[in-house]
Parts: structure tokens; C-alpha cells; sequence
């Protein structure tokens, strides 16, 4: 039987399935802060070639039913869907503003990964993120991890454009403070080169 190898992986709508054999190195579970439900699982994952990859499972499908408890072994896995790319950022979170009596409510924040970005959640994702940040108070600086946000621009002829990154419907999502050791990694990272971190810290795992 012929398997797909992870390094051939590339969004492409013409091609609606995936085969790979491969080993599952570390699996971690998660609750969706938008929806409070779960559990979703994230594996990391390598072929016999030793190329990785990183892949997150939402809902209960049957298609991967049982793999959570495959923790350390070689499997297959088909019928995989390989979507848009939108990368994970993380980042330690500062100067929040809500704005929940627009018309369109939402919740715009700054995260910091040695560079300023401005982030807008909108919707179920605004509320979802401030309620889950106010449950973070007392606990130094924040950092959260952003899953599937659209970058968005604004182009403007009289300065230079605006980016921010942006919720981008049911595919966005974020955690804060989630235990992954690349968190505490990231983390540690920025307590060595960030001035700002460095006066005001953040938390480790909780």
C-alpha cells in the first residue's frame, strides 16, 4: 500500500484525502476556550523519513477514533484533509480594549513576541477571550497561543499599511498558557531577550 509522505503535504483543492503511516511522538489534549468543549487532541507526528508534523483533531470523528491512546506507536492515518495553512502564533499578551456595545461587538489586544501585533477577536470569540483572561489576573503576564487567525491589511495611499491578525469565523481559536514545553520554552526565551517581559514577566505553565 502506498503512503503519502509528510513532506509532500501542500493545501491543494484538487486533492481531497491523505494516507500517511507514522509515529506518534507526543499527543496533548485541549478545551476550546470559544465553546468550552472538548476534548480535542493535538499529536506530533513523524514518517519513516523523519520529516514532522503537527496536526490538531476537532470533534469526534471516527475516522480517528481510538489514537489518543497511541501514544509511541507507528499507525495509519487516511482519509486526512489538508485545509489552508493559517500558523499558530504565540505570544505574551498587554493593552486589551473592549468594545462590546459596537454594533459588531469585539475585543481588541496587543500580543508581544519581541514586535508588537494587534489582534481582534470578534463575536463568540471576544467574550470566550475576555472572560478566559479575566480568570488569568493575578498571574503576571499572559501568554497565549493563537490557533487559525486570518492576517488582515488595510491599505491606505497617505501611510503604511495596517496588519493585525483577525478571528477568522468557527476555525479560530486560542489557549492561555497551555502546558506544552515549547510554551515554557517560548517563554524562558523571552524572560533572556525581551526588556518589556523582562520588567514584567510571565507566568510559567499552570
Amino acid at each position: 500500500m502506498t503512503h503519502n509522505k509528510l513532506s509532500e503535504v501542500s493545501y491543494n483543492a484538487k486533492i481531497t484525502s491523505w494516507r500517511f503511516r507514522v509515529k506518534i511522538h507526543r499527543i496533548y489534549h485541549f478545551y476550546s476556550y470559544v465553546t468550552s468543549s472538548g476534548p480535542f487532541y493535538k499529536y506530533f507526528l513523524a514518517d519513516e523519513e523523519g520529516t514532522k508534523m503537527e496536526i490538531t483533531i476537532y470533534g469526534n470523528s471516527d475516522r480517528f477514533r481510538g489514537l489518543e491512546k497511541q501514544e509511541g506507536k507507528w499507525v495509519e492515518i487516511f482519509r486526512v484533509e489538508v485545509n489552508r495553512s493559517y500558523p499558530d502564533t504565540m505570544a505574551v499578551v498587554f493593552n486589551t480594549e473592549a468594545h462590546f456595545d459596537d454594533p459588531a461587538p469585539r475585543m481588541v489586544f496587543y500580543i508581544r513576541n519581541n514586535i508588537q501585533i494587534k489582534c481582534v477577536a470578534t463575536g463568540a470569540h471576544a467574550y470566550a477571550f475576555r472572560d478566559g483572561l479575566e480568570n488569568m489576573k493575578g498571574r503576571g503576564q499572559v501568554i497565549v497561543v493563537l490557533k487559525m487567525w486570518r492576517v488582515r491589511k488595510f491599505l491606505s495611499y497617505f501611510c503604511l499599511p495596517d496588519l493585525w491578525l483577525e478571528t477568522e469565523g468557527g476555525l479560530s481559536d486560542f489557549r492561555f498558557n497551555p502546558r506544552l514545553p515549547e510554551v515554557e520554552e517560548f517563554r524562558q526565551s523571552l524572560l533572556r531577550s525581551d526588556p518589556y517581559v523582562q520588567r514584567y514577566e510571565a507566568v510559567g505553565l499552570l
